[in-house]
């Protein structure tokens, strides 16, 4: 039998954590209500109509208190999006060629209390960091993080689970899979790089295609996807290479997400078609002799290119949804579909026997880049979406209709 100390501390305890969440919803910290998917809708800001990068980041750039939005050679101030240079400016067409910037980050990379932008160039170039001057004029100072980073859908991932995000990609030169970790305080501003494979290893290429971080083995750790199959994250991350598995998770694909899609306690795989036609899911199988095998599950074929993609839970019902769309002019007019309306959509999961998606039309005059952005901006609680691709730059405020 417990002692009277025993049972005090527990009743102390239960009250607490009672008088807690009292607090929590008197003070309104219950978050948004869920809400069907046809009660969300998006209003549409056009930030720019230029093509200056397929990649987008938010931050608070100069600690007003509000989100602003950096893309390529700018930063747009919030809330009227009022446009500044942080880098000069270089003409790109749509129709001729790509611009220097696919995918971006921001953060604090140097531990001043200011927003730093993070910008990995085209495919196998340079991935550099652009220090914030702190409400200064000017162009901001230019820090190289690698001079090289392949993979379309490389990203930013917190790793070791310090809290803070580092970068995860290849080494087309080496055929390697590699992550850098991110600066921790101000006296070393070195990007470090693990190992993640052996050389010559898959996914590894320029253009590879398909890449995505989760935890595919359910013990807590940040794994490394990619369509061939995954990488083990060991105990300690910075000893590599890490444990290889094979897997045959599609086609040629742009981020991909580990999910438990039917609820059978197996992690699952989703992804879209960087420029074919196609979303998918794919199911982890096991046999009775414990012999893994996957089964491919398609999402939906409205459009070709989406070679963005966001898991996230649009309308606060605690499931994640999908956020994707075509990106606009991906090969110069070369890809299926090339010339077809450049939607933006969201796919509202819907759990059970039967998991699908039922999609929800955004846009039809924008579509995504490489990357989507998917962020309360607005801070109200509910998640906006931010695009940068080669029709210009985006955000969809996200509201809601009782």
């Amino acid at each position: 039998m417990k002692n009277k100390a025993d049972i005090f501390f527990a009743h102390r305890l239960i009250y607490s954590l009672v008088f807690f969440t009292f607090v929590l919803q008197s003070c309104g910290h219950k978050g948004p209500k869920p809400v069907p998917g046809e009660n969300v809708s998006f209003k549409k800001h056009i930030l720019l109509m230029d093509f200056i990068a397929e990649g987008a980041a938010v931050g608070d750039v100069n600690n007003d208190g509000l989100i602003d939005v950096l893309a390529g050679p700018y930063w747009f101030e919030a809330p009227d999006w009022q446009v500044h240079e942080l880098a000069p400016v270089k003409t790109f067409y749509y129709d001729k060629g790509y611009s220097d910037a696919f995918i971006s980050h921001s953060m604090d990379v140097n531990h001043d209390g200011w927003v730093d932008f993070v910008r990995i160039g085209f495919p196998g170039k340079e991935v550099q960091w652009f220090e914030n001057p702190k409400n200064k004029s000017g162009h901001w100072n230019v820090h190289l993080i690698t001079e090289s980073l392949g993979n379309e859908s490389a990203g930013f991932y917190d790793i070791d689970g310090d809290g803070l995000v580092d970068l995860v990609g290849s080494i087309p030169a080496t055929g390697e899979m590699v992550w850098f970790k991110s600066p921790v305080d101000e006296h070393d501003l070195v990007w470090k790089k693990n190992i993640i494979s052996n050389p010559n290893s898959p996914g590894t290429a320029q253009y590879a295609h398909g890449l995505g971080v989760g935890d595919m083995n359910s013990d807590g750790r940040k794994d490394v996807i990619i369509k061939e199959g995954w990488w083990e994250a060991p105990e300690n991350p910075t000893k590599g290479p890490w444990k290889f598995h094979s897997a045959s998770l599609g086609e040629a694909a742009a981020q991909m997400y580990a999910f438990d899609v039917n609820g059978d306690g197996m992690q699952d795989v989703i992804s879209t078609s960087a420029h074919q036609l196609g979303m998918w899911w794919h199911q982890q199988l096991h046999d009775t002799n414990g012999n893994i095998s996957w089964q491919t599950h398609e999402i939906d074929n409205l459009f070709t290119q989406t070679h963005g993609l966001e898991l996230v839970d649009i309308n606060s019902d605690g499931n994640l949804d999908l956020v994707t769309g075509k990106r606009y002019f991906a090969h110069m007019g070369a890809d299926p579909g090339e010339f077809d309306t450049p939607y933006l959509y969201w796919y509202e999961f819907v759990p059970g026997d039967s998991p699908h998606w039922n999609g929800h039309e955004i846009d039809n005059d924008s579509g995504v880049g490489v990357q989507v952005i998917t962020q309360d901006i607005t801070e109200d609680g509910l998640v906006d979406i931010i695009v940068a691709n080669k029709k210009g730059v985006f955000v969809f405020v996200q509201e809601r209709s009782h």
